[in-house]
């Protein structure tokens, strides 16, 4: 019998839809069936969204992991307690964009002393988050420099879709200038490497032109598929990976969607997110490869335009719960 793992899951930005969604994703008794749940957070929070969300879980603050109760019909807690009782919802606030690092500081220092085995993330917000005194694009970029990372990638995940990014948080000028074959070969290997860990046997990559029509022939753009990805993708299939490329971004994820590929290479930002949202916004989950942790994320934003009124759709972190289970190592 496999032991369930345990999960911290940080309550991400106090005035956005993150303290709503964990607590309805926590209402889901099945979910105590396949792991042991607890929240890095701010109790009074999480008291406050129980009246919205008409949750009757009894919030159980810890000190320690080994504190929790791991049962259905509660919500163990680790309060760091940095949020101020009035915090408004759907509001930037330094305060909550300071809280949401600590939070995620926090589950990096349980992981790294081995007593969780996967980090689930609800949304900070970029704004906010900058306010607080931390500069950076968002929670992959912090998952990075936390662990001593070099070599990661955004993956979203999606039923019938997965995008790995070789760039994300920059603008698309920035993006085109820091795509490189280095770049580019590093992002295919941790594609084939994750899903290899995930059981798939020979993982079909495609990876995404630059231009359009991926550039076609040197007619659009000034030859960056040539420079940037053949190499790349000739150096992977030289070491036994299967990939396709580069191949149009007008075409590829329909393909992707009916079986041709596993995952395809997203070039910047939008190119890969944007198909995966087309999906819905409650299918997808941000997982970051790389990392000496497992992290899965919610593929949404903290949604202040409807905060603290009940309506927030958890499903996306209920998946994000799921997905970190399946990758999660037992502890």
């Amino acid at each position: 019998m496999s032991i369930k793992p345990i999960l911290a899951i940080t309550m991400g930005d106090g005035a956005g839809v993150g303290p709503e969604i964990v607590v309805k994703a926590l209402k889901d008794e099945k979910l105590y069936d396949t792991c042991r749940p607890f929240v890095i957070g701010d109790a009074k929070r999480l008291e406050q969204v129980k009246k919205i969300v008409d949750g009757h879980q009894e919030i159980h603050i810890i000190n320690d992991v080994k504190e929790a109760k791991f049962e259905a019909g509660t919500i163990d807690v680790i309060d760091l307690d940095l949020l101020p009782e009035n915090l408004p919802f759907g509001r930037l606030s330094a305060e909550a964009g300071n809280a949401a690092f600590r939070y995620l500081e926090k589950a990096i220092e349980l992981a790294n002393e081995k007593k969780i085995a996967g980090v689930v993330t609800a949304p900070l917000n970029k704004e906010a988050l900058h306010m607080g005194g931390h500069i950076y694009p968002g929670h992959t970029e912090i998952l990075a420099q936390l662990t001593d990372t070099q070599d990661y990638a955004m993956m979203l995940s999606a039923p019938k879709l997965k995008v790995i990014h070789v760039t994300t948080h920059i603008g698309i000028i920035d993006a085109v200038k820091k795509i490189n074959k280095e770049r580019v070969y590093t992002v295919i290997k941790l594609a084939n490497d994750t899903l290899k860990k995930a059981g798939y046997k020979h993982p079909k990559i495609a990876v995404c032109g630059i231009n359009p029509h991926a550039g076609e022939n040197g007619l659009f753009g000034y030859g960056e598929e040539e420079e940037k990805l053949v190499p790349a993708i000739e150096k992977a299939k030289g070491e036994g990976m299967d990939v396709y490329g580069p191949l149009p971004a007008d075409t590829v994820f329909f393909r992707a969607t009916r079986g041709d590929f596993d995952i395809v290479l997203a070039q910047y930002h939008d190119q890969g997110h944007g198909p995966v949202k087309v999906l819905g916004l409650e299918a997808g989950v941000n997982i970051t490869v790389g990392l000496p942790i497992i992290r899965t994320s919610v593929d949404h934003g903290t949604a202040f335009d409807i905060a603290g009124k009940g309506i927030a759709d958890e499903m996306s972190l209920k998946e994000a719960i799921r997905q970190a289970i399946e990758l999660a190592p037992t502890i």
